[in-house]
């Protein structure tokens, strides 16, 4: 391998492998961002491999990460996502793990950049672990698949994850049910749950009072299928005196605006788009509920800021979305597709301050578990074993 020596006080030197990355928006590029970041700041060298979003390759330092943008194409199945090629990605990762040398690659995705580099770090004896933030659900609402074909496909896919994460050391989930659907779909070993964390200080500001209002249910997310923001809006609907603020877009924006206006309470909902960090807080802080409709969440970023934020939580009954509400105490579920369900749990936390305030305390109690520094020493810790025990071992084979 080339010498490429490390920077004076740096910890480990970290290659982060990820698929999709900012200024993608989505919640494992989020993740890979703030994991990378908070390394960084405990004095790790850290650098990130992923597509570029331009045709050709571009290197950035900003102070904390290096991160190395490598050729990539037009998503066939998404507008504004780019993907590598495995030919692509093999290419440019194999020369910078050799001249990086890093102690250890931690891959995001099972896909090109993943896949590419677990290959490569595993040629030249470095250890590897796995993160898995997919689900097939979250894919295939892009292409034009019927609905017939869906189920096997997922199958095939989850095969494939399979295949490639089998050859790392150890393969974490960010929930206890992420880890079940691995040993479920047929992963070796012992997969472990680790969240994906957020900064509870970041959300957890003083609540806005916002004088004489219809009260505000909040939704933060990407605006596709799998999300069923169409659930709220049709709730909406059967409760008055009750308006909806929605943060996000998506490939379902404009059929979203068309129902509102179909169900007669497009006046009661505001479609914000993307926002800038600062509005999205604001936007927690302003809210008086969170409803969470999405059935492939397998842990729900926006949901855990919210409670830190102090939101009551009303989620569909579905995938990790348990594991964050327990009824009664910080919010409520309901079972997916259940609208008149949905619209009940909207309208009794509408009339109920005191509950939205307890429930709401109890949130950021429940939450403080995801605090960021909690899933920075888990990685910390990781890595040093995987390190110890050399790229050899099956831990998690």
């Amino acid at each position: 391998m080339g010498n490429n020596p490390r920077p004076r006080g740096a910890g480990l030197r970290i290659l982060l492998g990820a698929d999709t990355y900012p200024p993608d928006i989505n919640g494992a590029a989020n993740f890979a961002d703030r994991l990378a970041r908070g390394l960084a700041r405990r004095g790790h060298d850290v650098h990130v491999v992923c597509p570029a979003h331009i045709a050709t390759a571009t290197t950035d330092t900003d102070g904390e990460i290096t991160v190395h943008r490598i050729p990539s194409v037009r998503a066939p199945f998404h507008p504004t996502i780019r993907v590598a090629t495995p030919r692509q990605a093999v290419r440019a990762i194999r020369p910078l793990i050799e001249r990086l040398r890093p102690d250890v690659v931690h891959v995001q995705a099972h896909f090109a950049v993943g896949r590419s580099a677990l290959r490569v770090a595993g040629e030249h004896g470095v250890p590897v672990i796995a993160t898995n933030h997919f689900l097939p659900e979250n894919l295939l609402g892009y292409a034009p698949i019927p609905k017939a074909l869906r189920a096997p496909i997922a199958r095939l896919a989850w095969r494939d994850l399979v295949r490639v994460y089998r050859n790392a050391q150890i393969v974490t989930a960010p929930t206890a049910r992420g880890v079940e659907l691995l040993a479920a779909h047929g992963l070796p070993g012992r997969p472990r749950a680790v969240s994906c964390g957020i900064d509870l200080a970041h959300y957890a500001s003083r609540r806005t009072t916002v004088a004489a209002r219809r009260i505000s249910v909040l939704f933060v997310g990407r605006l596709d299928e799998e999300k069923n923001v169409d659930e709220l809006i049709r709730a909406l609907a059967l409760v008055p005196d009750v308006r909806a603020e929605i943060v996000g877009d998506g490939a379902r924006r404009e059929r979203l605006i068309a129902l509102a206006h179909t169900l007669g309470v497009r006046s009661r909902v505001r479609f914000r788009g993307f926002v800038s960090e600062q509005d999205l807080v604001r936007a927690y802080q302003e809210a008086d509920v969170f409803c969470m409709p999405g059935t492939a969440e397998l842990q729900s970023l926006a949901t855990m800021e919210s409670m830190a934020a102090g939101l009551p939580v009303i989620a569909a009954d579905a995938m990790a979305l348990p594991h964050l509400v327990q009824p009664r105490v910080n919010g409520l579920l309901y079972q997916p597709g259940h609208v008149e369900q949905l619209a009940a749990g909207i309208s009794e936390l509408s009339r109920d301050t005191a509950a939205r305030a307890a429930m709401g305390q109890a949130g950021r109690r429940m939450v403080a578990m995801h605090d960021i520094d909690r899933t920075l020493d888990a990685f910390d810790g990781i890595y040093r074993e995987v390190i110890e025990a050399g790229p050899t071992s099956a831990l998690a084979a």
